[in-house]
């Protein structure tokens, strides 16, 4: 019987322990903290959105870095592969908004607890508490593990599932990438991703808790647009946060390195400015003999008109039928445009995922072997390969420890 040594207990360490075992292997799966899936617990907002159901296309069209690394991965194990697994395990499952799927019961506990009674049936020896101090190389050959209590734990096989950087209190501490340059692998940079940014204007704090729905968010680097999208998003005290956010980090967060990027924030984008000035007007024609501050009030929530008088576009006890085209026209620029400058990313501690990590030139995207030393395997989040919210990033973790345990596959796909 083969023996297989696993380091990381989150979502791609558990999985590859269960297709390992699968595969008739002795698996020992080491894991520093307390209690496996510590990061799986608080994805998804502790409800675990664990893939996405949309078609194979917009699987790849999510993966922002890498996407042609991960043809025989998920083209062996895909979304539909997943769900048909957590199903088999007895966990009932939905699609929502986005095509995301969740457990029904909303607990991401339940996906854990199913790998871990899994493993626990199919013998897998779980070591907790237990770290991993470095990679056990002689002469370049794989021979093991070295645990930090000095102890070796000898194999012929490793799977490096240790994660990134982010969330590091639930023990994503960077390790996997040391082991990579122990056995002389190319890590590289790393960045928070999937984060939310901070942005320069010091009335944002006045603004913090304010949700903005179907507005377009627009960055651009040097008068060059550079991403922009439709949807969701959130003031904070230090910045801005949301889906349109986040997936903009993914985007463009390297841009941010040594410079500022300035921003747009369109509110009305189903109106052309042509339309939404010939509202105003209306507007203005309505209430002739109103305040200014006291006729656009429902066109912005409380907080965001607050601001908007404080920058005097138009004096805010201006009578309505005294406003020039002049001033209307700023106004209207103003709504299509509400202007921000972004000055970074916020910190790990905050981020999705991680962007960077082990360079997958020299991974065999078949297999998820290293290149450099045989029987020694890298996957989940601790490679540079990344995607956006909504799933897809754990689909990579499914998927590649799927293809480390190489074994057929058991689960069909099901019709759906």
């Amino acid at each position: 019987m083969s023996k297989v040594l696993i380091v990381g207990g989150g979502a791609a360490g558990m999985f590859a322990a269960v297709f390992s075992a699968l595969a008739g292997a002795e698996v020992h799966l080491f894991e520093q903290n307390e209690k496996l899936g510590k990061k799986l617990y608080i994805t998804g907002k502790g409800r675990c959105n664990f893939t996405n159901a949309c078609d194979m296309e917009t699987l790849f069209d999510n993966v922002v870095n890498n996407t042609k690394f991960l043809y025989s991965a998920f083209n062996t194990y895909n979304n539909y592969d997943i769900i048909d697994f957590f199903e088999s395990l007895g966990i009932k499952t939905k699609i929502e908004r986005g095509n995301r799927v969740f457990p029904k019961s909303d607990h991401a506990s339940d996906i854990i607890l199913a790998l871990e009674r899994k493993m626990k049936e199919l013998g897998v020896k779980i070591h907790l508490k237990s770290k991993v101090q470095k990679l056990f190389l002689e002469n370049g050959v794989l021979r093991g593990l070295v645990l930090d209590n000095q102890s070796t734990i000898t194999s012929d096989k490793v799977v490096v599932a240790t994660g990134g950087l982010s969330y590091p209190t639930t023990g994503s501490t960077g390790d996997g990438y040391r082991f990579a340059k122990e056995a002389t692998h190319t890590v590289l940079t790393c960045r928070p991703s999937l984060v939310p940014m901070e942005v320069a204007e010091d009335y944002i704090g006045e603004l913090q808790g304010l949700s903005l729905k179907n507005v377009t968010l627009s960055i651009f680097d040097k008068g060059q647009q550079c991403y922009s999208a439709f949807g969701e998003m959130m003031f904070t005290h230090f910045g801005i946060t949301g889906p349109l956010v986040l997936t903009a980090s993914a985007m463009i967060g390297d841009l941010l390195t040594n410079q500022t990027l300035s921003a747009s924030i369109d509110l009305k984008p189903a109106l052309t400015k042509e339309q939404l000035d010939k509202r105003l007007l209306r507007e203005f024609e309505a209430n002739k003999n109103k305040h200014f501050k006291n006729v656009v009030g429902n066109l912005l929530p409380s907080t965001l008109l607050k601001v908007t008088l404080a920058r005097n576009i138009i004096d805010a006890d201006k009578r309505a039928n005294e406003i020039t085209k002049a001033e209307r026209n700023a106004f209207v620029d103003y709504l299509k445009a509400f202007p921000l400058t972004i000055t970074k990313l916020r910190g790990y501690n905050e981020a999705i995922i991680t962007k960077g990590g082990v360079n997958i030139k020299e991974i065999n995207p078949q297999t998820m072997e290293s290149k450099k030393i045989a029987g020694l395997y890298f996957i989940g989040e601790v490679l540079d390969v990344d995607a956006l919210t909504g799933g897809f990033n754990l689909q990579i973790a499914w998927s590649t420890a799927y293809l480390a345990t190489k074994i057929p596959k058991k689960i069909s796909r099901g019709e759906r």
